[in-house]
């Protein structure tokens, strides 16, 4: 499946993030940045999208990622920096998952997941949030709050259970057949 030049950078931004140091270190204390991990030129994903775009397109990719308040660029140590915001780290994650759907594979011993999740009014966005990468992790809805799946996603739906704290209010089951 082929993603937007958008979702392909935050993509990238994301990933290095993700391998320069556990990213929920990175959402909840001090602030990483693609500064931190490679500065500038010498990053091989800024100089990849400064060859794909000449540099007024990348600007304009920049201006409309900051617009839609997907990144933040700031200065530090007097160089720019890209921070990616929470909303640009949720659309990394979605089109991640819809990038891997194609590649799911069912589970081997014919079992299903289910999802059973009661989250508080108050979260209204996480939930709508669960909803849509359960949808793109290959979950279909059996009732309102109850999903299952064949596939062999249960490493990745922890995972994004516990990157947005929702392992509380989330029951995962593991069945036989429905």
């Amino acid at each position: 499946m082929k993603i937007s030049i958008t979702d392909q950078f935050l993509w990238d931004v994301y990933d290095i993030l993700q391998k320069g140091g556990d990213i929920t270190r990175f959402i909840f204390k001090r602030r990483r940045t693609l500064y931190d991990i490679l500065p500038g030129s010498k990053n091989p994903t800024y100089r990849n999208y400064l060859k794909a775009k000449n540099e007024r397109q990348f600007r304009n990719l920049i201006y409309r990622l900051k617009k839609n308040n997907l990144i933040k660029v700031k200065n530090l140590e007097g160089k720019q920096a890209v921070i990616l915001t929470r909303k640009g780290i949720d659309r990394a994650l979605k089109n991640r998952f819809k990038k891997e759907r194609g590649n799911l594979k069912k589970r081997k011993d014919g079992k299903w997941i289910m999802i059973i999740f009661d989250i508080p009014q108050k979260y209204n966005k996480s939930r709508n949030l669960l909803r849509s990468i359960l949808q793109n992790l290959g979950y279909k809805m059996f009732q309102q709050s109850v999903w299952v799946t064949p596939y062999d996603v249960s490493r990745k739906t922890e995972e994004l259970l516990q990157q947005y704290s929702l392992d509380d209010y989330v029951k995962i089951f593991l069945i036989e057949k429905i």
